[in-house]
């Protein structure tokens, strides 16, 4: 029984099943709740409302044609989407779905499992470049350039704003960080603005409007994903799905006070916390529209990494009154 807990934890839950499962059903209540902002229905035919809509896509996508560029690195660009799916993957082992005690256990909670979560959720965006500058192609060039861009605007102020939470409760480890706010729950109002940050934060990171600058079809066809087709294509988006889903995870772990009550409530809250997060995210992405990569990297400059350096003083200053 001992052996067959972590095969549970890799294959099943939280791992590779339910991440396609949960995955794929964020996609389909992220453009569901998209539409509706925009006075849309959003997928309708697939399944019931439409919520096997995101598994039809990735079956057929399957199924198309695998096409790799001549003049391509082929054996980086076929192995990145791969080595994407896995890192991901392994990210949402971290998140404390079944440990949110202080005296909670087991080889996916540690100390210092936040930096390594967040340094996971890092990859991502290396891989997205060099899956556009692998193909050659030069709207992938140009979509991998903005897309490392990006990244050395919003991923200070993200790394400073999920922190300090774990600043005040004094502890690295996700488990110990849940624990702390769920005995005082009040202290959760004290990092709202950390909670505002790391949104946006996230949204750039995920390449959503109004960040989609590495993908904006509009102006570089698709960006990054270009060249991709077939199951690499497919392994793509799976990939992002599962980011959606660990990075609303990390959020709600940190700033909503975790998942407590055991496997049945616990993942209960784990659905409603990760579905609110994720609504926000559409919210966002509804009443924005597409702005410039330097607008980007000036926002995050100008505004998100002073609010972000501000929370942290402000959380250093509690510490020292706190008994």
């Amino acid at each position: 029984m001992a052996a067959l807990k972590p095969l549970l934890y890799v294959f099943v839950y939280p791992g590779l099943l339910f991440l396609f499962a949960y995955g794929t059903f964020c996609e389909w209540f992220d453009r569901k709740v998209y539409a509706r902002l925009q006075n849309r229905m959003g997928p309708t035919h697939t399944g019931r409302w439409g919520l096997l809509q995101p598994v039809a896509d990735f079956v057929k996508l399957m199924a198309k044609e695998d096409v790799v560029p001549e003049k391509a690195d082929k054996g980086l660009f076929t192995a990145l989407p791969v080595v994407g799916l896995a890192v991901v993957a392994t990210a949402m082992l971290l998140v404390p779905v079944w440990h949110v005690s202080p005296t909670a256990s087991g080889f996916n909670s540690f100390s210092g499992d936040i930096i390594v979560l967040l340094y996971l959720l890092s990859l991502p965006t290396l891989i997205f470049f060099l899956a556009g500058w692998s193909s050659t192609n030069l709207f992938s060039t140009v979509g991998g350039t903005r897309v490392l861009t990006m990244l050395f605007g919003y991923e200070v102020p993200l790394f400073l704003a999920v922190l300090s939470p774990a600043l005040l409760a004094g502890s690295w480890r996700l488990a110990e960080i849940a624990a702390f706010y769920q005995a005082r729950p009040l202290l959760l109002l004290v990092n709202l603005p950390a909670f505002a940050i790391s949104l946006v934060c996230v949204q750039a990171k995920l390449e959503r409007t109004p960040f989609d600058i590495p993908h904006a079809e509009t102006e570089i066809v698709g960006g990054t994903f270009t060249e991709f087709s077939g199951k690499k294509l497919a392994f793509f988006r799976l990939m992002t799905d599962i980011e959606l889903v660990v990075s609303s995870g990390l959020l709600a772990t940190v700033f909503l006070g975790g998942f407590p009550g055991g496997v049945g409530w616990g993942f209960v809250q784990f659905i409603l916390k990760t579905l609110f997060i994720i609504f926000l995210l559409s919210l966002m992405r509804a009443a924005t529209s597409r702005i410039r990569v330097d607008q980007v990297v000036s926002f995050a400059w100008r505004f998100l990494a002073p609010a972000a350096v501000g929370q942290l003083l402000l959380v250093i200053l509690l510490k020292g009154f706190m008994p």
